[in-house]
């Protein structure tokens, strides 16, 4: 039965003319991401994101939005939830990030490398605590689970006039009574204007709700957090003028007892996986390649996204394959190359130069490869929509469907001989990463 189905998908790739309707205009508007939409833009930092292009999402299972955060030494991603999914991705640098698991405040170092899943509706924070280095941060981010259509929404907790905190939106006697603190107190904390989501966390400046929050104990954070997200919810519950899009994360982070402990039991969210420590799947003497999916970091499986991470030497290239289980969202890391996608009825969907900073999508059961020019090395990193083992299937090589399927049926479906099947096969003895031409 597998044979069946894996042959079926390659005659599928090889045969099916005409089979789609293929989009006129740029071939490489639909399969690059372009137009970032910064979100956050301070002194001390910004966050953008790129969404997929309208026309290729007719051609994926699922799309996302791929986000870069950048913060400025010493600074701090004020806490606040979303309501989606996020996958962060540490490029560069080190960040401390507070994290609410289960009713308790994680607080963890993440160096480079590392990768963390935030569930929607979770409160959290980042600090750049090094002096002398930005934090660089790539995500995913899953509209499906949004309130929005396609979008996604922040919200903060902390952040002032030019971000509003959520809680500025009560009266100050409201304020007064659920923290029992003094009118004069509250007003200085959640009604004064600062810098934004992303600030600095300068002493010689006047102290914000970010940098008392940060001050304090982990446990009186925790309360902090805590309290900031109930009174919300209580005050929602006994006047019913707060928006529907509240219920939604809050009962993600504050759902029933049973479903919380089902959660803990089933998934260690505190736990940070290290893209770069872990060993390849695949090496030979032209690259390498990683793919972390659900089955060793179980986190992935609550957003159901994969990852993956390419390393070709210079003028090497991935085989050509097909993935059968999840489309690819592309980051390039470092380096320049070549991508090269095709329609499933054989024509061209883009042939197009890549390079360091270029975001692409390639979806599910489109052929593709990757080359990496013979300048030097290509880097690149990026997503898959699904925490399952994906399983390519590759259309050259040793290990290909061609010699898998090497016979009178395939030779003649092609239109050839066996022999002369067979002889254009042979000479490729590697497989997944080919060397140059």
């Amino acid at each position: 039965m597998g044979k069946t189905t894996t042959l079926l998908l390659f005659l599928l790739v090889l045969l099916c003319h005409g089979a789609m309707a293929i989009p006129e205009g740029k071939e490489d508007s639909l399969f690059l991401m372009h137009s970032p939409k910064r979100v956050v833009k301070t002194d001390a930092g910004e966050m953008y994101v790129l969404k997929t292009q309208s026309g290729c999402r007719r051609f994926l299972d699922r799309h996302m939005h791929i986000g870069f955060i950048t913060m400025e030494p010493k600074s701090l991603f004020v806490p606040h939830y979303l309501d989606t999914n996020l996958i962060i991705f540490i490029r560069k640098g080190e960040a401390n990030l507070g994290f609410m698991y289960d009713d308790e405040l994680v607080e963890k170092r993440l160096k480079t490398g590392d990768l963390y899943v935030i569930p929607s509706g979770s409160a959290f924070y980042f600090v750049n605590t090094e002096e002398g280095q930005r934090l660089h941060i790539i995500c995913s981010i899953d509209p499906s689970t949004s309130l929005g259509l396609d979008t996604f929404h922040s919200f903060y907790i902390g952040g002032g006039a030019n971000s509003p905190s959520l809680l500025s939106g009560f009266a100050p006697a409201i304020l007064e009574a659920a923290f029992n603190e003094t009118r004069m107190e509250v007003e200085s904390i959640f009604y004064t204007e600062l810098d934004g989501p992303i600030m600095y966390m300068d002493d010689s400046r006047v102290p914000s709700l970010g940098t008392k929050f940060l001050q304090l104990e982990k446990e009186e954070k925790e309360q902090h957090l805590k309290k900031m997200l109930l009174d919300q919810e209580e005050e929602k519950e006994e006047e019913h003028q707060t928006s529907r899009s509240w219920r939604k994360p809050l009962e993600t982070v504050f759902g029933k007892v049973n479903e919380k402990t089902e959660r803990k039991n089933s998934i260690d969210w505190s736990v940070a996986k290290n893209l770069y420590d872990r060993k390849p799947d695949f090496r030979n003497d032209y690259g390498w390649s990683k793919a972390l999916d659900g089955g060793e970091y179980p986190p992935l499986t609550k957003p159901d996204i994969g990852v993956f991470h390419v390393y070709l030497t210079a003028g090497s290239m991935v085989a050509p394959h097909v993935n059968p289980r999840a489309s690819e969202y592309g980051i390039v890391l470092k380096g320049s190359g070549e991508l090269h996608i095709v329609y499933p009825n054989g024509s061209k969907a883009i042939s197009t130069e890549i390079k360091q900073g270029d975001e692409f999508v390639v979806p599910r059961y489109f052929p593709f490869c990757q080359i990496a020019s013979k300048d030097g090395p290509l880097e690149f990193f990026g997503f898959s929509t699904s925490a399952r083992e994906n399983k390519p299937q590759f259309l050259a090589g040793s290990v290909s469907l061609l010699r898998t399927f090497l016979g009178p049926q395939l030779a003649a479906a092609l239109g050839v001989s066996q022999y002369t099947l067979r002889r254009a096969l042979d000479p490729q003895d590697e497989a997944v990463i080919l060397p140059p031409p």
